[in-house]
């Protein structure tokens, strides 16, 4: 899971997109990149590391131009850390180009060993590097946007992509519309971003969505659209309404609050747990908990306390130090829990190991009885459109029945919100993709070309 952001036509690009993807940060921790085109080469700074602690002015001002793209990287492809950073820079037949993308392609490998068989090298282990080396393939094309759309056909699985030549800037959503992607405007300039929250930092507004399987090519001439895609049915990613995105972010048609306070709503109506209080685990937690809170009549209170200066431990790269976030970044409140019953409410429980040290800080702070309830269905299988869940085996809903997982975590009683709930959440259930709770993918499994760090 990534961040793009990309900003055209205006003298502080680079600027713009360091503030648009600080407020993507959430959806990546590992490394961060700017490229810019300053109006005759493209200029690139990226880094392991979050935005704030890695870029300074002296590289925003080094960044020279007026379109810039950035990208905040969780690997789910390629290896984790710096050595993949994003944007990727290449120099192809139509000049040097950068890249940033968001989620996975699924037919890398068998692509990147075609590509290679032709005489076209690789500089990373990252599937993103597809999308500018297709370009170099002659078969696929005379002119740019020929190649780059009879390229883009080729690949399979999810993408959101911004791509930045010489003097424009393209962006592409995959036909399934996976991942989102939408287009902003602030006077003159043009602003592209994963999440609306990204135009809500910089004053912008949010214009609409790129949709599926369109591409949007922005330069000197304007603005125009294509759709080189063959139709498919939408597959927006429903975990992104569940834990992803931020909490005030405009995606996929609706706010990302809106849909997980009616999670939460959902919940209470399937539960007839009492209890003194309602206990969100911040902060995810916490939106689906005001929901529940308000349909249960039980009192909401902030049972734990969330040390803001932590990074989110569930896209930590490894459990050992997703565990060691979880003491560092929770810290109980016994004002609330002490001698309490209460109802802790998650947005989602992925390998369990979370929740168990949760629920061993607020027992041994002295709560009475604790009863979990979680906002989305049992994880039963991995994503294969770049969000980075454990394979099959690891998922603790396929290892375990309810029983046992309510043993293994250490809770009195456990509740999932149903999957028929999930669906009703959101209009349309069916352009959503929810195979990793329902096993039901909308692509060919058997195709799929699992990729994880290599």
């Amino acid at each position: 899971m990534c961040g793009i952001a990309g900003v055209f036509n205006n003298d502080h690009a680079s600027q713009y997109v360091f503030l648009q993807i600080y407020s993507l940060q959430h959806r990546g921790q590992e490394s961060v990149g700017i490229a810019s085109f300053d109006g005759k080469e493209i200029r690139v700074v990226k880094k392991a590391g979050r935005v704030l602690e890695k870029i300074d002015q002296e590289n925003l001002d080094y960044l020279k131009g007026n379109i810039a793209i950035g990208h905040v990287r969780y690997s789910t492809a390629g290896d984790s850390g710096g050595a993949n950073a994003q944007p990727i820079v290449r120099d192809t037949p139509f000049g040097k180009m950068a890249v940033v993308h968001n989620g996975n392609i699924t037919n890398f490998p068998s692509l990147r060993e075609e590509l290679i068989s032709k005489g076209i090298s690789f500089n990373y282990s990252s599937d993103s590097e597809l999308f500018l080396a297709l370009l170099e393939d002659e078969s696929l094309g005379v002119d740019l946007f020929q190649r780059l759309f009879n390229a883009l056909k080729r690949l399979e699985g999810a993408f959101s992509v911004l791509v930045i030549g010489e003097g424009m800037l393209i962006a592409v959503r995959d036909p399934y519309g996976f991942r989102p992607l939408l287009l902003g405007r602030k006077g003159e300039t043009l602003l592209f971003a994963s999440e609306s929250c990204a135009f809500d930092i910089v004053e912008g507004e949010l214009i609409r969505e790129i949709q599926p399987g369109e591409a949007v090519i922005v330069d000197k001439s304007g603005v125009r659209s294509a759709f080189p895609f063959e139709k498919k049915r939408f597959a927006k990613c429903i975990f992104e309404f569940v834990y992803f995105s931020r909490p005030d972010s405009y995606i996929f048609g609706d706010y990302a609050y809106r849909i997980r306070k009616e999670l939460g709503k959902k919940l209470a109506l399937e539960d007839d747990v009492r209890a003194d209080y309602v206990v969100p685990v911040p902060d995810s937690g916490v939106v689906p908990a005001l929901g529940y809170s308000e349909v249960s009549g039980i009192p909401f209170e902030m049972g734990l306390i969330r040390n803001h200066y932590v990074g989110r431990s569930f896209i930590e790269p490894t459990d050992e130090l997703r565990n060691l976030r979880v003491l560092m970044k929770l810290s109980p409140n016994r004002a609330v829990i002490e001698g309490k019953s209460i109802v802790v409410v998650d947005d989602s429980l992925v390998r369990g190991t979370t929740s168990r040290r949760i629920v061993s800080m607020l027992r041994r702070s002295g709560a009475r009885e604790i009863h979990l309830r979680i906002a989305s269905p049992p994880v039963v299988g991995p994503c294969y459109y770049g969000i980075d869940t454990p394979t099959r085996e690891e998922l603790i809903a396929n290892r375990m029945s309810i029983d046992g997982i309510k043993e293994f975590i250490g809770v009195d009683s456990l509740k999932y919100l149903s999957l028929e709930g999930l669906r009703s959440c959101v209009e349309d259930s069916s352009g959503f993709c929810d195979a990793c709770f329902s096993n039901e993918y909308p692509t060919v499994v058997e195709r799929i070309e699992v990729l994880r760090r290599r």
